[in-house]
């Protein structure tokens, strides 16, 4: 029940080499989303990729390289509007997703031959991963490690503030824009797996429920990664016995162990809140009688 599918299914098993491979590529990737901030900017990235993606399947070309246009011109938008016309970030990421969606479905809607084609790229198509999927995974789970380990410090120093890390010395654009990179490139590799949609949800709540636990940067990769690993595995499994749809089952997995852990969290810290004060009170409770 619990190993047999991925013994007797070969797309089961690669769905589940695939995921995990999502899962680790996210963890690293979602570790500086989280602590930086900058769901908002997955979320935008994850959606801006759509016309590119459209694009390249009208002309024949793989969607991989038209995500990645599409997350070129989505980050170069973003700076060029915030630069150039002085807006806030939000605002600039805000109006950049908005068209860039728009522009997606409206490329998407000129086909009606290309519902499936736009219901995998929301979607993704797990139980369709081959190995060529998992070659491209690989490369793009070495790139962000790579980035994370040569940037570390700079990243580290961002997600506390921005002037530490340019008072010490580290350029904020650039260090911010090899972040989004970093953050591209997990979204571009993901999307053929987990789907645009979903991508966001496993770059998010592995990472949250490792933040919750962890105090060092690596320490929340890890969690981040068994998370994502676990939610991959009983995500599919659940996708099979009830035939249900494998990406959203693997992100509402994540989603709920993240639940968990925040309401187990929450409890634990409410029960030493409670001793804390009836420690106090009892200190003080018996100092009064000292003369």
């Amino acid at each position: 029940m619990f190993i047999e599918p991925f013994v007797d299914n070969e797309f089961l098993r690669l769905a589940l080499a695939g995921g995990v491979l999502v899962a680790l590529t996210c963890a690293v990737a979602g570790t500086f989303v989280v602590l930086r901030g900058l769901a908002f900017v997955g979320d935008a990235l994850a959606h801006g990729v759509l016309p590119g993606i459209a694009t390249a399947l009208i002309f024949g070309v793989s969607g991989i390289i038209g995500a990645a246009f599409g997350s070129l011109i989505m980050m170069a938008g973003v700076s060029l509007v915030s630069r150039r016309f002085r807006l806030s970030g939000d605002t600039a990421i805000g109006l950049l997703f908005v068209g860039m969606l728009a522009l997606g479905v409206m490329i998407t809607s000129r086909s009606r031959t290309f519902v499936g084609d736009l219901s995998r790229i929301l979607f993704g198509e797990l139980l369709g991963v081959t190995s060529r999927d998992l070659i491209s995974q690989v490369c793009a789970l070495v790139i962000v490690i790579a980035i994370a380990i040569i940037a570390r410090r700079p990243f580290l120093l961002l997600s506390v503030d921005e002037g530490l890390a340019s008072s010490s010395g580290f350029s904020v654009r650039l260090f911010h824009n090899l972040m989004l990179t970093m953050i591209a490139v997990t979204v571009v590799a993901s999307f053929q797996t987990v789907g645009t949609l979903l991508v966001l949800g496993m770059l998010i709540a592995p990472a949250a429920t490792g933040a919750l636990f962890a105090r060092r940067i690596s320490t929340m990769m890890i969690v981040a990664a068994v998370v994502g690993s676990f939610s991959t595995y009983v995500g599919l499994l659940v996708s099979y016995h009830f035939d249900l749809a494998a990406g959203a089952s693997i992100v509402l997995t994540a989603v709920f162990i993240f639940a968990v852990a925040a309401t187990y969290t929450e409890i634990i810290k409410t029960i030493k809140t409670k001793q804390s004060n009836e420690h106090e009170h009892q200190h003080s409770h018996s100092g009064a009688h000292i003369r």
